[in-house]
């Protein structure tokens, strides 16, 4: 099988600090993949290198399988959330704002594009702020409401910068079931700070500090976790 994305040697360095060094990594369209790694290893470094957002030496490779036309077929869900919170706008039009990039700016929604994001939202259990403005929602249903725009537009990647941050423990279990459902139509690669609680969800884990070490399991030995990533349970 023919890997999605292909990094070969990537090194990222900011100045004279190395964030990543000689990293190889294939992902291919199945997977599910886990990144752990100690603060500061480089576990955001290395998806915004996937995302082409930070210069890099080495080659970071994308099939043509992730285009349509000029659109990437790729979703994000970042560690920060970058809207300003006092913007005048619901939540509903924030999970369709993740159609932009393939309907334009000016376009108008369409009442199945508004279908379509309240089964997301009704997925995620926050149908009913639907219409609330985001200023006025819980840190916890923003991150729901920020998953629903990154997947609306059906990537065939999606990249999740630790997505459990401000949810409760409920609906993080939930959250990797809606994964492992989403994973069936996508790949997943999710940063993940919960070296101790990784889901059955997952395929694959990947240990990062500096550099990189993938296991083809969902499961890492103490030895694993302190050799590769210096992480002590």
């Amino acid at each position: 099988m023919e890997s999605i994305v292909s990094l070969s040697n990537v090194t990222v360095r900011y100045d004279d600090y190395v964030a990543i060094d000689s990293v190889n990594l294939e992902i291919f369209a199945d997977d599910f993949i886990c990144i752990i790694g100690p603060n500061g290893g480089g576990k955001t470094t290395l998806i915004k290198a996937i995302l082409g957002t930070l210069p890099h030496s080495g080659e970071v490779r994308l099939s043509p399988t992730l285009f349509n036309g000029n659109k990437r077929l790729i979703g994000y869900l970042p560690q920060h959330s970058t809207f300003d919170r006092n913007f005048p706008i619901s939540v509903l039009e924030v999970v369709m704002s993740g159609l932009q990039s393939e309907r334009g700016f000016a376009t108008r929604y369409s009442r199945a594009d508004r279908t379509k994001a309240m089964q997301l939202l009704d997925k995620m259990g926050i149908s009913a702020i639907s219409e609330r403005q985001i200023g006025e929602i819980s840190g916890g249903q923003m991150q729901r409401t920020l998953l629903c725009r990154a997947v609306i537009s059906e990537p065939k990647l999606l990249i999740l910068d630790e997505p459990t941050n401000f949810i409760d423990k409920q609906f993080e279990n939930e959250l990797y079931n809606i994964l492992q459902q989403l994973n069936k139509q996508m790949a997943i690669v999710m940063v993940s700070h919960e070296v101790n609680n990784i889901s059955p969800a997952v395929k694959s884990i990947v240990c990062i500090n500096r550099t990189l070490h993938r296991h083809n399991t969902n499961t890492l030995s103490h030895s694993e976790l302190r050799e590769y990533c210096s992480v002590n349970r």
